[in-house]
């Protein structure tokens, strides 16, 4: 399964903003939502095809409440994402698998306390708690090796670009782990 991740603006609360809203959480209503980092949604779709449609369905609440969408194609790579240029890309035919893993952008993960405050955690509403449970329940089935009273955040990208098949070390600040983004050449140098 394909799995989609929308990352939350720093200034809303992703969650309530897309079930809030009747279009978006119509959209999202066949979907079992998960929150696998701090004010994320992920769910997972069917096909690279499906998850780029449903991307394009949501554009109006992307484009003012997500800072990054992300894909997770499985044939692709089980531990890497997919910027949503990329993705939409390779589901258009314009480039092929194996020319994904040049350019990245690798982000830092960081656990941060759930107790801990927040301007999105102050604005839970209509719907976030429950998504909240089902996130979870997704961290048991993911193996449980997330503390119950800890969730991650996605902290400072560093660009890079793998050479002989390896990725640069992060170096950016001291994480435990990292969530590594294959993108585009364009987004890599802009």
């Amino acid at each position: 399964m394909t799995r989609v991740c929308l990352i939350g603006n720093d200034d809303v609360n992703l969650q309530y903003e897309l079930l809030s809203r009747e279009t978006s959480r119509e959209a999202l209503a066949t979907y079992d939502l998960r929150r696998p980092f701090e004010n994320s949604l992920a769910v997972r779709t069917v096909s690279v095809g499906a998850a780029v449609t449903l991307l394009n369905d949501l554009q109006w609440y992307l484009t003012r409440f997500v800072d990054t969408a992300l894909v997770q194609e499985p044939s692709i790579s089980d531990e890497e994402w997919l910027s949503r240029s990329l993705a939409t890309q390779l589901r258009n035919g314009d480039v092929e698998p194996r020319e994904t893993d040049e350019f990245c952008k690798v982000y830092g993960l960081e656990r941060v306390d759930r107790g801990e405050p927040n301007a999105a955690a102050e604005r839970d509403g209509d719907g976030a708690e429950d998504t909240q449970d089902r996130a979870d329940d997704s961290d048991a089935e993911n193996g449980g090796d997330r503390e119950a009273d800890a969730t991650l955040r996605l902290v400072e990208p560093l660009y890079v670009r793998r050479t002989d098949g390896e990725l640069p070390a992060y170096d950016l600040r001291e994480v435990e782990e990292t969530l590594v983004v294959r993108l585009t050449e364009s987004e890599y140098s802009p």
